[in-house]
This record gives C-alpha cells, sequence and structure tokens, in this order.
C-alpha cells in the first residue's frame, strides 16, 4: 500500500490526541477518567505507554528499512494488545456501576488496529 505509513503516523498523532479526552465516565466518583488520570490512579496511566508507543512507531515508519518495518509489526501487536486490556480494564463494570464509555477509548483500539495494519501494510526497500 502506497500511502500505509502515512496513514500509520496519522493513526499514531490521533492515538496520542485521544489519550487526553474522556474515556468513561464514572456515574459513582462523578469523574471523567482519561489516559492519564483515574481515581487514586488505581488505574494507573496508559497514556503514557500510549504516547511513548505512538512515538516509537512513528520513528519507525520515517525509516526506510526492512528491520524497522518488522520491529514496527512488534510495536503495532504490543500497541494493540495493550489497548485491548485498557480497555477492558476501563469499561467494565464494578461492584453493581457500570461506567459510561466514552467516544475516545473506542477510538484508541481503533487507532493501534490502524497502527498495526499499516505497520503489516507498508513497502521498505531492501537497503542494507
Amino acid at each position: 500500500m502506497k500511502y500505509a505509513s502515512i496513514t500509520g503516523i496519522v493513526a499514531a498523532l490521533f492515538l496520542i490526541f485521544f489519550c487526553f479526552l474522556p474515556w468513561a465516565f464514572y456515574p459513582d466518583l462523578q469523574e471523567n477518567f482519561t489516559g492519564f488520570y483515574s481515581s487514586h490512579n488505581h488505574y494507573g496511566k496508559p497514556g503514557k505507554a500510549f504516547c511513548f508507543l505512538a512515538v516509537f512507531s512513528i520513528v519507525l515508519f520515517l525509516i526506510p528499512k526492512i528491520w524497522a518495518r518488522w520491529v514496527n509489526q512488534v510495536v503495532g501487536v504490543v500497541l494493540l494488545a495493550y489497548a485491548i486490556k485498557t480497555y477492558v480494564l476501563f469499561s467494565s463494570c464494578y461492584n453493581t456501576i457500570c461506567p459510561q464509555v466514552k467516544f475516545a477509548l473506542p477510538a484508541v483500539l481503533a487507532s493501534t488496529l490502524v497502527i498495526l495494519v499499516s505497520g503489516l501494510l507498508s513497502r521498505s526497500t531492501l537497503k542494507a
């Protein structure tokens, strides 16, 4: 695919953007949780990991080597797996209270999927 690298870079930038938006609203706490905020830091700060891996993926998309493509595929798989874990963590019910999932949480999942597919479809020339 001719524009897979550009698509992957744009998806990684969107992933960083979505980390700052509200992911879920918890009615018992009356708070929105984001990638960088959860009450008493119970869910950690997955936005830090997403931002680091997204920037690393952008750098790998810009390197025209075959090893960069392979490493980018591994980074894409790690991003998708972590996004699935984060989605389940932030959207699961607890003590009969279910959070209201906001738009950004599924968007994080979709962005990581686009990064993975772009990494799989990107062209790399065989340069030594």
